[in-house]
């Protein structure tokens, strides 16, 4: 077969096909150029989902009479002129094909005025036939008009979906652009009616925008991350981790104002939500990674919807320490953070609460540093399960909680009061009822107490290493022969994380030695979870990989179990160790730790003043 020369229109279907996947891909292409010519107010009128109409109407730079022919010309462009342009792109639209692209498959007018003519002029195209230039009355601005998409690709329109479907992709994609460009008015019509808005009045990241595109319950749950480091920098929103999603479905990344997708990225954000997330679910997130546009190529997709990164492994740490440092912030009971001291990450809540100053002197009010660790150390057992009653006489230590004295909280601006209150009861053995000024906070011990293990666990790992007391009597343990050969392999490893344990024969083991701070727990079972651990992420992985997931069993064997009964000591020592431990919010497995019920909230529950 002759090798021949393809006709323009045919080359123009053609790149349709990469650039043109529905009407969304419409509206992107042409909202995009109106920013580019620096619109401030674009206005998106719609019929049957796009299928039937797109007008894009905007009040930018506009376009000569004379460049018309060239708008719809493939590879034309006002935005790019040499390599060096290509290379570090500021501009959303760089390529020069989507205006000859959509006119290809579509019946295609174009507008325009410029500021300094008198009046504008106006070009048609028919299924790929250009007409001629004409005068027209036209505002200065340009309006592109798209009709009967793949009128003249039946086997395209095919494929398209319902009327509902296709109007909910544009919007999705309206959501994101709103969300990186409150400052630009966005208004949008379908079959004749207004139905939605955006104002463009509002600052980047406004709590406005947020509650406007996201809703009300991303932004009660988001924290600010702001951070600048190696000529890069992160800033946006990230949501609290128990406000979690089943889909992706509210994940936005924007590089230099252009919303993608980034594998790298995505990874970035899952490392640093594992500590905390529930098993199978997905964070939420609006994150502007701004760089040099000469360090990221976004000249790699034909829709522009992925960018390559020269630093990759740089961006990737940048984001995952970021977000890591802004979610170990996540303590139970924390107020709005100021900026942090290492990374200069800005973290803050967008909902109002009070502000406590961690430093102030909390006696009588609150446990000193050692009384909080001997409270804590009952927590794990200490020897015949008592503890020091505190110096102070706010808690006496005796079995009767209602026979214990308590303070009168003081008021919630009082800087001396600590975020979780203190303990008055427990509940089925299973969680802390504490009376704070707000209201009431109710603790699963188990889970918050597991938290703070872990992070213990994780501490000691990256300091010192952890610390081994060795058994009075070795214990020897029967086990499968896979294990036994499992713990004769990983000696080291288990050596690392504090076991001292041999093999003794096919389907046995000696064991020495055991962590300290889980000497008292069952260490039996512990191992054998270890040991099943080790055996899952098999020969070719390094344990390291996997050390949180073993620290996090460890923790969950040392937390204290349901239907320990505490005394109050031990309770505010839980929820003093809770205020000052990162993460401690969740559990180590995304459960949350502690709710708090306002007395607002409660009094609704009984009508009160009503």
């Amino acid at each position: 077969m002759a090798i021949r020369q393809l006709p323009d229109t045919l080359i123009n279907q053609i790149a349709a096909g990469e650039v043109v996947e529905r009407p969304a891909s419409v509206v992107k292409e042409l909202v995009e150029n109106a920013l580019d010519a620096g619109a401030m107010r674009i206005d998106i009128d719609l019929e049957e989902g796009g299928v039937r109409l797109i007008r894009i109407r905007d009040d930018g730079a506009g376009i000569a009479a004379d460049e018309l022919p060239l708008a719809i010309s493939r590879h034309a462009t006002s935005k790019i002129a040499s390599l060096d342009d290509l290379e570090g792109v500021a501009t959303l639209g760089f390529r020069g094909e989507a205006l000859p692209s959509i006119a290809s498959v579509s019946r295609f007018a174009l507008v325009s005025r410029r500021i300094d003519t008198e009046h504008g002029a106006s070009l048609e195209v028919d299924g790929g036939r250009v007409g001629a230039v004409a005068p027209k009355p036209h505002p200065q601005g340009t309006t592109v008009e798209v009709r009967d998409l793949f009128f003249n690709v039946p086997a395209r329109r095919k494929f398209l979906k319902a009327e509902r479907t296709e109007l909910g992709h544009i919007e999705e994609w309206l959501r994101q652009l709103a969300l990186a460009r409150p400052d630009v008015e966005l208004r949008v019509s379908h079959n004749g009616k207004p139905s939605r808005r955006w104002k463009g009045e509002g600052d980047l990241l406004s709590d406005a925008r947020i509650n406007e595109t996201l809703g009300e319950e991303f932004a009660r749950n988001a924290l600010r991350v702001d951070h600048s480091g190696a000529g890069l920098r992160l800033h946006g929103w990230i949501a609290q981790p128990a406000y979690n999603r089943a889909s992706a479905d509210q994940q936005y990344l924007y590089v230099n104002g252009r919303a993608v997708r980034d594998r790298s990225v995505a990874h970035a954000v899952k490392q640093a939500y594992a500590d905390v997330l529930f098993h199978g679910r997905q964070p939420a997130y609006v994150l502007f990674l701004e760089l040099d546009p000469r360090r990221v190529d976004v000249n790699v997709h034909p829709a522009k919807h992925e960018v390559r990164f020269r630093d990759s492994r740089l961006i990737h740490d940048f984001v995952y320490r970021t977000l890591h440092d802004a979610l170990a912030e996540t303590r139970a009971g924390a107020a709005p953070l100021p900026a942090h001291a290492d990374t200069g990450a800005m973290v803050q809540t967008t909902d109002a609460q009070p502000s406590y100053n961690w430093s102030a002197p909390t006696r009588p009010l609150g446990f000193q540093v050692e009384e909080t660790r001997a409270g804590y150390a009952a927590l794990y057992g200490a020897p015949n399960g008592t503890v020091a009653a505190p110096s102070y006489p706010s808690y006496a230590p005796t079995p009767g909680f209602d026979s214990a004295p308590r303070p009168a909280l003081p008021h919630s601006d009082d800087a001396s009061l600590p975020p979780l209150g203190y303990a008055v009861a427990q509940l089925h053995g299973i969680y802390v009822l504490a009376e704070s000024a707000e209201g009431l906070i109710v603790v699963d011990m188990h889970a918050a107490h597991e938290r703070i293990g872990y992070e213990k666990l994780k501490a000691a790992h990256d300091g010192e290493g952890l610390r081994t007391q060795p058994l009075l009597v070795p214990a020897t343990l029967a086990v499968s022969e896979r294990e036994a050969e499992v713990a004769e392999r990983e000696t080291d490893t288990l050596a690392a994380l504090g076991f001292d344990v041999t093999r003794s024969g096919p389907q046995s083991l000696t064991l020495r030695a055991v962590p300290a701070l889980l000497a008292h727990g069952d260490v039996e079972a512990l191992l054998r979870d270890v040991l099943a651990d080790l055996r899952e992420h098999g020969e070719s992985r390094r344990v390291a990989a996997a050390r949180d997931e073993l620290l996090s069993t460890m923790a969950c064997h040392g937390a204290v179990r349901a239907n320990r009964r505490l005394t109050l000591p031990e309770m505010n020592a839980l929820l003093r160790e809770m205020e000052a431990t990162e993460r401690s919010g969740q559990c180590n497995h995304g459960r949350p730790t502690w709710a708090r019920f306002s007395l607002s909230e409660i009094d609704r529950w009984f009508l009160r003043g009503r």
